[in-house]
């Protein structure tokens, strides 16, 4: 009888110890697909890109990081930033950083640095001297200014993004790439007719 009840008992635990070994597996699978799913594009770009995807990548990310870089730096300057180019420059802040990350994951999911060995070549990048006028400017000179650097800023963006429509390979890349011309080329526009008003 004690036996019988000991062999039962084993048997359950067996059978727990399957259910939850497979349970593990089955979490581990699913896991993982959330996992792809919050990097689904990473798993995709993994899956099909060229050099062209690669070189957007590494170029608009320092590009990126500078833009959010200045819009900090005019926001900083507190109250007495015009309040139409304060809040674009959080608009551009709260657009490109999540694109920063899209970038930076790519580049790794690629197994390719997230820096460039040069710079050289990058359109529309600020110089370490128009970075300090734009530190250095008064809050009321300073929306003028930022609005004048950011407009060649991403004129330079666009111009590499239109590159990564034509010869791009990865999808993700090139719907990013798109979204870049269309965001960018509107806001271009819309700093033009801020400037014109001033």
């Amino acid at each position: 009888m004690h036996t019988t009840t000991t062999t039962r008992a084993l048997a359950v635990a067996a059978a727990l110890t399957l259910g939850l070994t497979l349970a593990g597996c089955s979490t581990g699978n699913s896991g993982s697909d959330t996992g792809s799913s919050s990097s689904a594009s990473s798993t995709s770009a993994a899956a099909a890109h060229n050099r062209q995807d690669v070189t957007f990548a590494q170029m608009m990310l320092p590009h990126h990081e500078q833009a959010v870089s200045m819009s900090d730096t005019l926001l900083a300057k507190g109250s007495g930033v015009d309040t139409d180019v304060a809040a674009l420059a959080k608009q551009i802040t709260a657009e490109q950083s999540p694109e920063i990350e899209q970038l930076t994951s790519w580049l790794r999911a690629w197994g390719e640095p997230t820096e460039m060995p040069s710079m050289s070549g990058m359109s529309g990048m600020m110089s370490d001297s128009d970075m300090r006028d734009l530190d250095q400017a008064s809050a009321k000179d300073a929306g003028k200014l930022y609005l004048e650097q950011m407009i060649q800023h991403h004129e330079g963006a666009v111009e590499m993004a239109k590159t990564e429509v034509e010869k791009g390979e990865n999808t993700d890349a090139v719907k990013l790439a798109k979204s870049i011309v269309s965001s960018q080329t509107e806001q271009i526009q819309q700093m033009q007719d801020m400037l014109a008003s001033r």
